[in-house]
């Protein structure tokens, strides 16, 4: 178990198990039982399922509302034609979030297509105001225009990301997987963003995922 300003991250046993599914929690979540890992229960919620790798789309994803690093309302109608990178993390917590964080500033970089965005929501809102968010993107060297880190109402934020995330998220209790959605905001794929192999192959999803045609562009037309 690890501390670090007062956060623990909760080991597996085993260096592998730890590698591979390690979570990290908050002062306010310990004793629950909550994980990272998947699938589990989130505090007294069962944790989703995560999305497989690859996964042909659904429907388009709810509309959701939080605030960005900015200070400015963030709508999801705004990823209309964009390709996206969701993720849930919280500032305070120690090495896995910023090795999480680390990958997709790694993404972004390796891939500077404007129309590919992420988009990461805290899971402590409470502590991570937009003020600590602009604070924390900074270490990244995040363009706000690619990178929205967003906060907000902590039941809003678990709907999301439970529901069209497919991630567990309680106060400071997070899966480390990248989730994929097109430009009509279709889940198409989610992995681990820890694991170096896992992180190519959610880069290979993504620049397919960025060849296909916009929704508003004309029949046979790319983008």
């Amino acid at each position: 178990m690890f501390r670090l300003r007062g956060r623990e991250c909760l080991g597996c046993l085993g260096v592998l198990a730890l590698l591979l599914a390690c979570g990290c929690e908050s002062p306010s979540s310990r004793g629950t039982g909550a994980a990272s890992r998947e699938p589990r229960a989130a505090g007294d919620r069962e944790a989703p399922l995560p999305a497989p790798g690859r996964m042909e789309p659904g429907e388009p994803a709810a509309p959701f509302q939080l605030t960005d690093s900015q200070g400015a309302p963030f709508d999801s109608a705004s990823l209309r034609g964009k390709v996206w990178l969701a993720s849930v993390f919280f500032a305070n917590c120690p090495g896995p979030c910023f090795r999480e964080n680390q990958a997709i500033a790694d993404l972004l970089k390796d891939i500077p297509d404007p129309d590919l965005v992420a988009v990461s929501l805290t899971c402590d809102p409470d502590n991570d105001t937009p003020d600590v968010l602009r604070r924390y993107a900074d270490r990244f060297q995040a363009d706000p225009a690619r990178w929205k880190l967003l906060t907000g109402n902590m039941d809003v934020i678990r709907e999301v990301a439970n529901k069209t995330f497919l991630l567990p998220a309680e106060v400071g209790v997070h899966s480390e997987r990248g989730v994929v959605f097109d430009r009509q905001g279709r889940l198409r794929g989610s992995f681990h963003l820890l694991q170096a192999d896992r992180v190519e192959l959610l880069k290979k999803l993504i620049l397919e995922v960025l060849a296909e045609s916009s929704p508003d562009a004309p029949a046979g037309e790319t983008p």
